[in-house]
């Protein structure tokens, strides 16, 4: 893609109400977000070097500094954490019951909950034995790497 056809593309989404545009071509791939936080990259085969360039921002409310957002309060416990990124279920289907509730004791090895990735349901397993006192997760949500999901005392 020249550059002549992506400086058009950025033109068009800064006067649109676009707020990010995804083009894939033979050439690569580009995508430009609205507003200058995020650049537009463009993919290119492994011989061209990386393209960069920045959105023209929608105003000076756009270009302010993100907030840094407070760490929450340290939880007291045994974190359960996710072995794997994908979508926390806290039953083995809609509407049957959940593996374990708050203030139940599990042992090691009993299932507190369903890891869905690629398509594979995976049940992830208490690592210590006591009282589960609380989720950090809600049902269906997406789940990172390491994130904790339950707390056990």
């Amino acid at each position: 893609m020249d550059l002549r056809k992506l400086k058009t593309l950025i033109d068009l989404v800064s006067e649109s109400n676009v707020s990010e545009l995804e083009i894939t071509e033979a050439e690569g791939k580009v995508r430009i977000v609205k507003g200058g936080i995020a650049p537009v990259q463009m993919a290119a085969p492994m011989m061209a070097p990386q393209m960069a360039v920045s959105a023209p921002a929608a105003g000076p409310a756009a270009a302010a500094a993100p907030v840094p957002v407070a760490a929450p309060a340290a939880e007291t416990g045994h974190a359960v954490k996710s072995p794997m990124v994908g979508t926390f279920y806290r039953s083995s289907s809609p509407g049957a019951a959940p593996f374990i509730e708050i203030g139940a004791q599990v042992k090691e090895g009993d299932t507190l909950c369903i890891i869905e990735a690629m398509k594979i349901l995976n049940e992830i397993e208490a690592d210590k034995s006591g009282t589960v006192t609380k989720a950090l997760v809600e049902n269906g949500q997406a789940v990172e790497y390491g994130q904790p999901l339950f707390v056990i005392e």
